[in-house]
């Protein structure tokens, strides 16, 4: 039996997250592993496996890594890793408490003010990119998992999720 992938809802500080890993077949030996939060993605890990595409038993053996994988990244998550980034997605700091210029006015009497011939122009102000769509989760996998990691990992090793391995 050859797995594609684990998908996993884990609930952290309160907030659910996707974990996702996925492996993308011999003609592209890639395992690769995805945090979620909603559609944004907040960490992933890529590992190839070129280097042994002609052992014995390749297939048990990438099954082992992509466990391993995405056993690490719920663990990561767990350990506070992506704790700055969770912040960052999701209380983004409100932009409109930036201080603004003020205009200083000069004598109509007075010469204007000359600049240093090494001072550089002012900046430009900060141009706000619109934000990049990121993939939808999977439609498929709405299951939460309330359990702790250990709980999580147990069931790997125990068999117990192989419906919540294949996509």
């Amino acid at each position: 039996m050859v797995v594609v992938g684990f998908n996993h809802n884990f609930r952290y500080r309160g907030e659910l997250f996707h974990v996702q890993t996925e492996d993308s077949g011999r003609k592209n030996p890639f395992v690769v592993t995805l945090l979620y939060k909603g559609g944004t993605i907040l960490a992933s890990k890529k590992t190839s496996y070129a280097d042994i595409l002609k052992i014995d038993h390749l297939e048990r053996v990438v099954e082992e890594l992509m466990k391993d994988q995405h056993r690490e990244m719920l663990r990561r998550l767990k350990g506070g890793e992506f704790d700055r980034t969770i912040e960052a997605v999701l209380f983004p700091k409100d932009r409109s408490e930036t201080p603004k210029e003020t205009e200083v006015p000069v004598s109509a009497t007075a010469a204007p003010p000359v600049a240093p011939a090494l001072e550089s122009p002012a900046p430009a102000p900060p141009v706000e990119k619109p934000a990049v769509p990121q993939p939808p989760l999977p439609p498929r996998r709405e299951k939460v998992v309330e359990a702790s990691l250990d709980e999580i990992i147990l069931s790997y090793l125990a068999g117990e999720d192989r419906d919540e391995e294949n996509l």
